[in-house]
């Protein structure tokens, strides 16, 4: 497991649990062509971590539950990557359909043949699939996943018979609740899950997250920019603006135009601000950052 058991070690994570994870990846060990999953980040957070390995021990499917810039996919891309699995990322959407899922007939070299979708590579390879935003899910899809997810692990191709799903194979979907398009999940698809809910990011592990992104950006750089983002969330949960502005890759992609010299504000605006397309919100959030973030402030300012 190599960097991830370390990772893990230092996050205090009972060995007995590492020892099974280990023991996962002796039974399954992965030689396909598919490259391993291979995060960005790392997901900071004990309990969580241990809740969430614990359910992929135990075989369940996991739906992790919560508002944005919680790491709801951060946190899935970890478990594949400790787990040593690679990993298909599924996004729903409203031409999210069974075909796409699970694949359709391609005339290839004069003849039909079955060109798979990424559910039907995952579950027969023993990948990990997340399934992002699954309560943007639509009728045809739903029908898809109930099967998908059932305890009997088989899956129905019209046409082409039955798919048994990998024993390794595990399902991690995640879920954030008041963007548009979204719906309740019916009960017959929530029972298939056991359901994480992730806190937000606080500032120190925000602060983390940041010194790990940008080696030059100083301590102090680091807690003003927590700052300005813990401010945007606590805005957004009072519902005195939404949650357009609170987006840590904006924030993320801000500071990387401010490391190659852009003036602050002007990198902010375009990282967060500009995320706001009514007039009277990006007021709103401009002034929230205003009133940490002085209008000359200069890269040199936050970076060594």
């Amino acid at each position: 497991m190599g960097v991830m058991r370390e990772f893990l070690q230092q996050q205090g994570l009972d060995e007995r649990l590492l020892a099974a994870v280990e023991r996962y990846r002796q039974q399954y060990p992965w030689q396909g062509k598919r490259s391993l999953a291979l995060p960005r980040y790392h997901y900071y957070g004990r309990d969580i971590l241990a809740a969430a390995i614990t359910a992929v021990l135990a075989g369940e499917n996991l739906l992790l539950v919560g508002p944005k810039a919680t790491g709801k996919n951060v946190l899935a891309e970890n478990l594949a990557a400790i787990f040593g699995r690679p990993d298909w990322n599924i996004s729903f959407h409203i031409n999210t359909d069974a075909a796409y899922l699970l694949g359709t007939d391609t005339f290839r070299k004069g003849a039909v043949e079955f060109r798979p979708g990424p559910v039907y590579e995952c579950a027969e390879a023993g990948g990990f699939g997340v399934l992002d935003e699954i309560n943007m899910a639509r009728n045809e899809a739903l029908a898809v996943l109930h099967s998908l997810l059932d305890f009997r692990r088989i899956l129905d191709i019209p046409g082409y018979g039955r798919l048994h799903i990998h024993p390794a194979t595990r399902f991690i979907a995640t879920m954030n609740h008041g963007y548009a398009g979204t719906r309740e999940l019916n009960e017959a698809l929530a029972s298939r899950f056991v359901v994480l809910q992730l806190p937000l990011l606080d500032g120190e592990g925000l602060e983390r997250l940041l010194g790990l992104e940008f080696s030059r950006l100083t301590a102090g750089g680091r807690h003003l920019m927590a700052q300005v983002f813990l401010d945007l969330q606590q805005k957004s949960a009072q519902a005195e603006i939404s949650s357009k502005a609170v987006d840590l890759r904006g924030l993320l992609d801000a500071l990387h135009l401010v490391e190659l010299g852009l003036p602050v504000r002007q990198a902010l605006d375009m990282g967060l601000v500009n995320k706001c397309f009514d007039a009277e919100e990006r007021a709103l959030v401009s002034d929230v950052i205003a009133l940490r973030i002085a209008e000359d402030m200069a890269s040199a300012e936050l970076f060594e």
